[in-house]
């Protein structure tokens, strides 16, 4: 097992490899400053790349999906520390993006593009604000949390983890979901929106769509009732709620809530 040292210097390794990741992804997305972005690299045929990137899609996908459940967490810290698992689930999906970073496909044709200079500067702002919006919104709920050194530090100084207390800051207020929209602001802002960059908006917004209902199962089972009146007040991605969206999110919330609890916060 590791040491309280040795878990704590793993848990800074992992952030940097997440951070490198992220600043490497801001170019990658953004076709700009590196030599392999989503829109250079290798080239083959269509039916070449689509498969290759449909497997990274997935192996991506099914990696940030099964890792993050909380049955797999249960299971995986009978290998791995509790202190450790969270930089781990950092440091796999870290290293699923760099493999798509290598190995990704572009794919010929403009689905749309803009040529208008203010037209080109508005999307180009939309792209800066996405990521700022991400940055900021992993600050509100706690970031070395997130991103598990919060997980780390506590064992290193003899301390045991305490689970964050739910509660909804800032951008929270607005949406359920700021991290998610922040990467659809980013995924879709691009002047130049070719093959390969749709296919992995499409796909990354599948995803995160698919992706929703499962972490709000688990948020649900952590908070309990605060957590379903959150949903009956801010709506889920946009900020906007539809009447069908208020109306199904109420009646759901209300068949599942306990009529003699309230539970206004608990820890992870």
């Amino acid at each position: 097992m590791m040491g309280r040292i040795t878990t704590l210097l793993y848990g800074i390794f992992c952030y940097l490899v997440f951070f490198a990741t992220f600043l490497y992804a801001i170019a990658f997305l953004g076709d700009f400053g590196v030599r392999r972005t989503i829109d250079s690299g290798v080239e083959g045929s269509m039916t070449e790349a689509l498969a290759i990137n449909a497997g990274l899609l997935a192996l991506f996908a099914l990696q940030h999906s099964l890792m993050a459940r909380s049955w797999f967490k249960r299971a995986w810290t009978r290998i791995v520390p509790p202190a450790a698992e969270r930089s781990t689930y950092v440091l796999f999906s870290s290293l699923a993006l760099i493999l798509l970073f290598w190995q990704w496909r572009p794919i010929g044709g403009v689905v749309w593009q803009v040529d208008n200079e203010l037209g080109q500067m508005a999307i180009y702002l939309l792209y800066a604000t996405g990521w700022m919006l991400l940055l900021l919104a992993t600050f509100l709920i706690n970031h070395f949390d997130l991103f598990g050194l919060r997980q780390a530090y506590p064992q290193f100084i003899g301390h045991e983890y305490s689970g964050l207390e739910f509660r909804t800051p800032g951008l929270y207020r607005v949406v359920r979901h700021p991290i998610y929209f922040s990467w659809l602001c980013i995924f879709w802002a691009t002047p130049r929106m070719t093959v390969a960059h749709l296919v992995f908006a499409l796909a990354t917004t599948g995803y995160i769509l698919m992706a929703i209902p499962l972490e709000e199962r688990d948020l649900t089972r952590a908070y309990g009732d605060a957590y379903r009146r959150y949903q009956l007040e801010v709506p889920e991605i946009l900020p906007v709620r539809f009447a069908h969206e208020k109306t199904g999110t109420q009646a759901s919330a209300l068949n599942s809530a306990s009529p003699s609890t309230t539970v206004e916060y608990l820890g992870n």
